[in-house]
């Protein structure tokens, strides 16, 4: 069916509506509205073709992957929807769910790679996905999730990206009570890290980079926040963190954070810097410190996350805008200037 859409036509080109066609629900297929679409930093890189080694766009580009919406309809092996409901898609649509890691449940981890919800090769068509910048999407049951019929749904939109990035990572490495944990960079994904940090009971300190930012930080449940140009203030924190969770996606000095770590201490990576980030070979050795990485989180794993998040009132910080306003918005996006993720009305889609 045609369907409206906002799509970048070239790497340089704003984003502007275009006319995509979304296929008829197959037998386990469900069918959605979409409500309210996160602007994640990664739409931005994916339009502007910035990931061009690792993930080349093809295009248009329909970008969006923090999508939520209402039911419409559904395919006839369809269970846990109906027509009506609440539902939510996040960065995948499908996988090959039979290998290692699908079968563990970590379907973002598939050995064959998971299919994206835009820029991804869809299983059916053989043609390329299309997002959330969409009036509807229609995907499998599998990789459909539940929404609370009381949360807020432009503040949970975030949560399918920006909220599975960070609570997976910090979930994955046990991140809990008696804990002293950092999280590095106040943008859309810090300051959920910061949320959910809090919630899972750590001792919870913020870097940035930014003293405008102090403030907002203990407001989001930060318990100290450190200006990272401030050497002595650094220095002070100097092998005293068990974990610190990177969300920053430009570049910056890793070594300054790593040097932060205890005796065994880890440092995930979840920003996606354009450059590689150099790093001290003793920063690691001594005294035994790990760095790491993680992406979003599985299916079962983005579920848990958002029910989580429904019972403790959790919930992203966000600017609503108009479609009519991408454009502007990645301008603003570029200069930090959000707080802390911009969520896209879609009726307005249709004016």
């Amino acid at each position: 069916m045609s369907t409206r859409a906002y799509a970048a036509s070239t790497a340089k080109s704003p984003l502007a509506p275009h006319a995509i066609t979304r296929r008829a629900p197959l037998a386990t297929d469900v069918e959605i509205d979409v409500l309210y679409c996160g602007v994640c930093h990664s739409d931005l890189h994916q339009a502007r073709d910035e990931w061009h080694e690792f993930a080349p766009t093809a295009y248009p580009c329909v970008p969006g992957h923090e999508i939520v919406g209402r039911v419409t309809k559904v395919g006839k092996d369809v269970k846990k929807f109906k027509a009506g409901d609440y539902a939510a898609v996040g960065c995948m649509v499908d996988s090959c769910r039979t290998c290692p890691s699908c079968t563990r449940g970590l379907e973002q981890y598939c050995v064959h790679f998971p299919t994206f919800t835009y820029n991804g090769q869809d299983k059916h068509s053989g043609s390329v996905t299309y997002g959330g910048y969409s009036e509807r999407i229609v995907v499998d049951e599998a990789f459909t999730l539940k929404v609370s019929e009381t949360a807020n749904l432009a503040a949970t939109a975030p949560l399918l990206c920006a909220g599975i990035t960070t609570y997976s990572p910090l979930r994955h490495w046990g991140v809990g009570p008696g804990q002293k944990v950092g999280i590095v960079g106040l943008g859309g994904l810090g300051h959920m890290g910061v949320k959910f940090a809090r919630a899972f009971g750590a001792h919870v300190v913020l870097f940035t980079t930014s003293p405008s930012k102090i403030e907002d930080g203990k407001r989001l449940g930060a318990h100290e926040v450190v200006v990272s140009k401030d050497a002595g203030a650094m220095k002070a924190h100097a092998s005293s963190f068990d974990f610190v969770l990177d969300a920053v996606s430009a570049d910056h000095d890793i070594n300054a954070y790593l040097s932060l770590l205890k005796l065994d201490g880890t440092l995930c990576l979840v920003g996606a810097p354009e450059k590689p980030l150099p790093v001290a070979a003793f920063n690691l050795l001594l005294p035994r410190r790990s760095f790491a990485g993680s992406g979003i989180g599985g299916v079962a794993e983005t579920q848990e996350m958002l029910d989580f998040c429904a019972e403790r009132g959790i919930a992203s910080d966000v600017e609503v805008i108009p479609i009519q306003k991408i454009n502007e918005a990645y301008d603003r996006l570029l200069k930090g200037d959000v707080k802390y993720r911009f969520v896209i009305d879609m009726a307005s889609i249709k004016q």
